[in-house]
């Protein structure tokens, strides 16, 4: 069953590009922009990354942390923020636990042919850890996301 507007989020997140468990306690008291993405180093997703890391001292200013989440690995991870100099953490939700709890993982459809896979949807969460807004993968502009964020 996926979280909807108002629900309260997991207390634990998962572990990020360097094994280091993320958990809602890390953001007590700040909004946090938790975004879930296919995969590290696709155009689409590489395009989201960068307009969050292009605009990230106006999130910043804004009172918002960044987390992003896929289910790619650590390594993965560290390869697409060295690459792409990211300044936040990448969960690698490689059980997909986290993606299935948002309700970001299910079935998609590419040319006819359906396979399990990330539905791009972005989470803002408040100071106290309960869902203020969702964007659906229809909404989010992988070029302007930070822009869309802001507005």
């Amino acid at each position: 069953m996926a979280l909807k507007i108002g629900d309260n989020v997991p207390l634990i997140w998962g572990t990020n590009q360097d094994g280091k468990e993320i958990k809602l306690s890390d953001y007590v008291g700040r909004k946090v922009v938790l975004y879930f993405y296919p995969k590290d180093n696709t155009p689409g997703c590489t395009a989201q990354a960068c307009s969050l890391r292009d605009n990230y001292d106006a999130l910043k200013s804004a009172g918002y942390e960044i987390v992003g989440v896929s289910t790619d690995s650590a390594a993965s991870h560290q390869k697409f923020i060295s690459k792409q100099n990211l300044p936040f953490n990448l969960i690698a939700d490689i059980d997909k636990k986290l993606s299935e709890t948002f309700g970001t993982w299910g079935e998609k459809s590419l040319y006819g042919k359906k396979y399990l896979g990330m539905f791009r949807t972005t989470f803002i969460i408040d100071e106290t850890g309960k869902i203020m807004r969702i964007m659906l993968p229809k909404e989010v502009n992988t070029k302007t996301h930070a822009e869309q964020i802001l507005s």
